[in-house]
């Protein structure tokens, strides 16, 4: 077992919460591919009423920097022993490196550093999926970094 690793029990009451229990996320369809303390993949199932350029067609932007804040807040939040402490974002950067193309969308987030009241992620997104894993290019579309504040409820 390594140290990245969640208990059962607790890494069940995540995968939910983040699928279930956070209703826009249930309402686009997300998904829970991996998760594990300091690093989740996210899966959003394509859908034509995300596209934002129906002339390519892409992806919109907004649901490009929607699912990377995500992704990198669950990599936070699986870091976190307390079940009542709390994150908000407070900074995201999202580099959009080429079109997301109308695939699902993949978004692989780690944490960098986490402390006692700020943690820092690293995210990177595909079309179709991870490299190896079905994704149509083996480069990311985009990039993203973010800054989380945590506030640690005893």
């Amino acid at each position: 077992m390594t140290d990245r690793v969640l208990p059962p029990a607790h890494h069940r009451k995540l995968v939910h919460w983040f699928e279930h229990g956070i209703p826009f996320n249930a309402y686009l369809g997300l998904k829970v591919d991996r998760l594990e303390r300091g690093l989740v993949v996210l899966r959003l199932p394509f859908q034509d009423h995300l596209i934002g350029d129906i002339g390519r067609p892409a992806l919109h932007g907004g649901v490009t920097s929607m699912l990377a804040d995500t992704a990198g807040g669950a990599a936070c939040f699986a870091m976190l022993d307390n079940e009542r402490d709390r994150l908000s974002t407070v900074d995201l950067r999202v580099d959009f490196l080429r079109p997301g193309v109308a695939a699902d969308v993949v978004c692989r987030a780690e944490v960098l550093r986490m402390g006692n009241h700020v943690g820092v992620t690293s995210m990177k997104l595909w079309s179709g999926g991870l490299p190896g894993e079905g994704a149509l290019d083996p480069l990311p579309f985009a990039t993203g970094q973010a800054v989380y504040n945590i506030l640690r409820r005893s």
